[in-house]
C-alpha cells in the first residue's frame, strides 16, 4: 500500500481519517484541525518536552486556533524510535524528535541534530537561518515525504556519566554506552558496545547494569533524569553534540494541504522553540552542575589522547558516507559554513570571553 492510500485509509492519520477522503486544500481550510505530533521523548522530559509543548502552544496562538497540535509522548501511539516511520507512513501528521535518531533513514539526518567535531550552536544557527542549512533539510526531508525544521537547541551536551573514570582510549573498549547518531558510530570504532536506548529508558539500563556509561543532554536534564544517582563520574565536555538541534517534521501531504500563513506558522512556531529551548537548558545547565557538585558527582575532563582518538574515529566516519551525494552535499555545505563562522568567532567573541574572564578574576 503506497502513503497515500495509507493516509485514506488508516485509523490513527487523525488528520487523513478526519476528511473521508484525498488530502486537498480546500477541505482542510473549512474549519479547525487537530494534527497529531508523535515525539521521541517522554511526556514532562526537562527541556526537550519543553520544546514540545512550545512548539504546540506557538502554532495555535499563530494560526488564532484553526490549528491545534496534540502531541503524544514516546510509547502513547508508537515508540521513540517510530515516529519517523509514523509520519511518512501517515500513522501520525508531525513528529518532535532529534534528527540523528533517524541516521538509519539516511546518515544525512544526523547534520539537523548534531554530528562529531561539528557545530556548536551558534554555528549550527548561522548554518542553518544565515546560510543554506534549512534548505539542505527541506531537500533532504523531502525525499520521505516530510517538511522539517529545527525546534529545539540543547547546546553543547556532556561527555557522558561512567561509573568509572577512563583514562585512555583504551578504556572504551567493550565499555556499554549509550550514544545515538554519529558520535556512536565513532565510539563503536573505539571499542566500545554503543546501545541507542531512549530517554526514558536510560536509568533503568544504567541500574540493571545493561549500560556502563551514557550520554544524554547537560546537567540539567541529566539531574531530572537522576543519572548522578547510578553514576559517580560526570565529563561536562564531549565530542559528540557540541550543540544538538531538535526538530519537528509534518508530513509533506499534510503541510501542503495547509494554508501559507499555517505552513508559515509552523516554521515560525518551530523556529522561536528552537531560539526559547536554547537559552532554557543554558539558564538551566549552570546551577544544576553546581547542584551536582555538591552532591558529590566527580567532575572529569577527557586527556588529550582521549581527544585525539575521539578525533579520528569521527572524521573517519564522516568520510565513509561522503560517497552519498546528499550526504556529501550537506556535509560540505556544514564545513565551510563552520569553518568560516568559527574563524570568526575564536576572533571576536571567544577572544572576547577569555578576556573578560581574566580581567573579573583578577578583580
Amino acid at each position: 500500500m503506497d502513503r497515500r492510500s495509507f493516509l485514506k485509509t488508516s485509523a490513527i492519520g487523525g488528520t487523513a481519517a478526519a476528511t473521508g477522503g484525498a488530502l486537498a486544500a480546500p477541505a482542510y481550510a473549512q474549519g479547525n484541525r487537530t494534527l497529531t505530533m508523535v515525539t521521541t521523548w517522554p511526556r514532562g522530559l526537562a527541556g526537550v518536552w519543553d520544546s514540545v509543548e512550545r512548539v504546540a502552544n506557538n502554532v495555535t496562538a499563530l494560526t488564532d486556533g484553526q490549528i491545534t497540535v496534540e502531541p503524544k509522548a514516546a510509547g502513547e501511539l508508537v515508540g521513540a524510535f517510530e515516529v519517523f516511520d509514523a509520519v511518512t507512513a501517515g500513522q501520525a501528521d508531525m513528529y518532535h524528535g532529534a534528527d540523528y535518531y533517524f541516521v538509519g533513514q539516511h546518515p544525512a539526518f544526523a547534520y539537523f541534530t548534531a554530528v562529531p567535531f561539528g557545530m556548536t550552536a551558534p554555528e549550527m544557527m548561522t548554518w542553518y537561518y544565515g546560510q543554506d542549512g534549512m534548505a539542505l533539510h527541506h531537500e533532504l526531508g523531502e525525499i520521505f515525504g516530510i517538511k522539517s525544521y529545527l525546534a529545539g537547541q540543547t547546546g553543547a551536551q556532556g561527555g557522558g556519566w561512567f561509573r568509572n573514570p577512563v583514562n585512555s582510549a583504551d578504556d572504551f573498549k567493550g565499555l556499554k554506552f549509550r550514544m545515538p547518531g554519529l558520535g556512536g558510530q565513532a565510539l563503536s570504532k573505539l571499542g566500545a558496545s554503543v546501545q541507542n536506548v531512549p530517554g526514558g529508558e536510560i536509568y533503568q539500563a544504567l541500574s540493571t547494569g545493561a549500560l556502563d556509561a551514557t550520554e544524554w543532554i547537560g546537567p540539567w536534564s541529566d539531574e531530572k533524569l537522576g543519572l548522578q544517582e547510578v553514576c559517580q563520574y560526570y565529563y561536562p565536555a564531549g565530542f559528540h553534540e557540541p550543540g544538538a538541534a531538535l526538530s519537528v517534521a509534518t508530513n509533506l501531504e499534510v503541510f501542503d494541504s495547509l494554508t501559507p500563513a499555517q505552513q508559515k506558522a509552523i516554521e515560525i512556531a518551530s523556529g522561536e522553540a528552537h531560539q526559547a529551548n536554547y537559552a532554557q537548558f543554558i539558564a538551566n545547565n549552570g546551577p544544576a552542575l553546581s547542584r551536582l557538585i555538591s552532591g558529590g558527582t566527580q567532575i572529569e575532563t577527557f586527556s588529550e589522547d582521549i581527544w585525539d582518538a575521539f578525533g579520528s574515529a569521527s572524521i573517519e566516519v564522516l568520510e565513509e558516507y561522503t560517497n552519498d551525494d546528499i550526504f556529501k552535499k550537506i556535509h560540505d555545505s556544514a564545513q565551510a559554513s563552520m569553518r568560516e563562522s568559527s574563524g570568526w568567532l575564536s576572533q571576536s567573541d571567544s577572544a572576547y570571553t577569555t578576556q573578560r574572564n581574566r580581567v573579573l578574576e583578577s578583580q
